[in-house]
């Protein structure tokens, strides 16, 4: 009984990380410029649609950008902005089920 007792908050706490784990994901992908080039130092914001909260990374060498810990039941807006130029804004819905979704950003003139 004693041993039951111990185990059981164990098992509650890796089901509840288990949990936690199942619901949240990650977005990354590039952002180029028109031409279709790697553009590093551009501002890459992600919007929480619900709370309005933004958060930004700024590009890698490779134009990389990467969001990680996002919540699976909220939908996000994505845009990328460098010098006056912005990409046209993508949504990441709670309908896209991938755990890691790649959503790439084209640079355009404004």
């Amino acid at each position: 009984m004693a041993v039951c007792a111990l185990l059981l908050p164990a098992s509650m706490a890796f089901a509840q990380k288990k949990k936690e784990e199942t619901n949240v994901r990650t977005v990354q992908g590039t952002v180029t410029d028109a031409s279709g080039e790697a553009v590093n130092g551009a501002v890459v914001q992600l919007k929480n649609i619900k709370t309005l909260q933004i958060r930004s990374f700024i590009t890698k060498d490779n134009g990389a950008y990467y969001f990680h810990g996002l919540s699976t039941d909220v939908d996000y807006e994505l845009r990328a902005d460098y010098q006056g130029d912005t990409s046209g804004a993508k949504t990441l819905s709670t309908f896209d089920s991938r755990k890691t979704a790649v959503m790439n950003l084209k640079l355009s003139k404004k």
